[in-house]
């Protein structure tokens, strides 16, 4: 617990001061972001604020979890693996950001190299995942072996691309808005830490080695978002950019394989589903018949349009993604009910207690100050 709370503080407080002196060195340079001539036009007021605010969050986020394994922590090579697909994808954004404010105009890389960009760390994370970390090659939805869908090695390399990639654009998709994609991201991130400790907490259910170092990694990126959500909030003085946005998107994708929740992350990330789907069905349709089924898509924009206050939109669709994660939280306990974590025997009283009560076969021994006892090491908590 000490652990979280030191990654989430130290995340905060470097990307709180690190975005309000990010935003006085881009203002000194007149480095702003250009806004699309189709886009709504109360967006126009918005030309010139600085951009690449993602840096604040990756960097605050790296800080946190290196710092934080100071105290009494153990970098796993899966944590480290996580931490790597964030940065990477964060320096595939920032390239994106450079371009489009070097050349003042609403375009940085074209499609085809942002895809490839994106596709590269993908994969790379995908390989070292399969070979380097300890994970099960099945579909789950709340943990593992539930559905259990085995996919093998390459199946589950390739389902581990194609969610870094989708995730990654739908957080994009979504950051159209000040502060939707990064108040929506928290609330999603928030989830996995609870996932994570709970996880390490009840090993006898979860069989995830690295659950803790997951929880401290998605602590610690809450902080950092948090701290830049503080001057991302509308009216924002800053934007995250790519750099924030893919960043957030692919972190959220690799804490939901290595965590065995992919089928739980569609219902977490709720939002950034609809407002993918929106763009999907909206050009679909305008290419079969011409016509729209939204005023202007992502979904955000259609309700601008409707004549909906910006802050009503982004308050309205973090109190929608909110409702999501709890749904999601109560989907992922109400599972472990099932599994028959309330099926643990009383604890004994007085004298009949014997020294050893609440240690399981491998010797751990769970009380309420956490887990005691030593891991083999082949568990991959401890890397060799």
């Amino acid at each position: 617990m000490i652990r979280l709370l030191v990654a989430a503080t130290l995340g905060l407080f470097t990307s709180l001061v690190g975005t309000k002196y990010l935003i006085r060195w881009l203002t000194a340079r007149n480095i702003g972001q250009s806004i699309r001539d189709d886009g709504p036009e109360g967006h126009a007021v918005k030309a010139g604020t600085p951009t690449m605010g993602g840096i604040a969050i990756v960097a605050g986020g790296v800080v946190g979890y290196v710092v934080s394994d100071w105290f009494g922590g153990i970098y796993t090579r899966s944590g480290l693996l996580v931490m790597a697909t964030f940065i990477a994808t964060g320096v595939v954004g920032l390239a994106d950001d450079w371009l489009s404010v070097s050349r003042e105009r609403n375009l940085g890389l074209n499609k085809r190299t942002k895809f490839g960009g994106l596709t590269l760390v993908a994969v790379g994370f995908a390989v070292l995942a399969v070979f380097h970390t300890p994970l099960q090659t099945t579909i789950d939805f709340a943990r593992p072996g539930v559905p259990g869908i085995e996919v093998g090695k390459v199946g589950w390399a390739a389902l581990s691309i194609l969610l870094i990639l989708a995730t990654s654009n739908a957080v994009n998709l979504t950051d159209g808005l000040d502060g939707l994609a990064a108040g929506a991201s928290i609330l999603c991130l928030s989830a996995y830490v609870v996932i994570g400790f709970w996880s390490f907490r009840n090993p006898e259910i979860y069989d995830l080695p690295h659950a803790l170092d997951m929880a401290v990694v998605a602590a610690a990126i809450v902080g950092s978002t948090l701290g830049f959500l503080w001057w991302n909030a509308a009216p924002a003085q800053i934007f995250m950019g790519d750099t924030g946005s893919l960043a957030l998107g692919a972190v959220l994708a690799v804490l939901a394989v290595m965590s065995d929740t992919v089928l739980l992350l569609p219902v977490i990330g709720a939002l950034f589903v609809v407002e993918t789907l929106s763009v999907i069905l909206q050009v679909a349709r305008f290419r079969l018949t011409g016509k729209r089924f939204f005023r202007m898509a992502p979904i955000h924009h259609h309700f601008e349009l409707a004549g909906w206050p910006e802050t009503t939109v982004i308050i309205r669709f973090w109190m929608m993604s909110g409702l999501c994660t709890a749904l999601g939280l109560g989907l992922f306990y109400a599972d472990s009910i099932s599994a028959g974590l309330g099926d643990e025997p009383a604890p004994c009283v007085g004298e009949a207690c014997d020294d050893d009560a609440g240690a399981d076969e491998s010797g751990l021994r769970l009380d309420d100050s956490g887990l005691h006892g030593t891991w083999p090491s082949d568990t991959g908590l401890v890397d060799p």
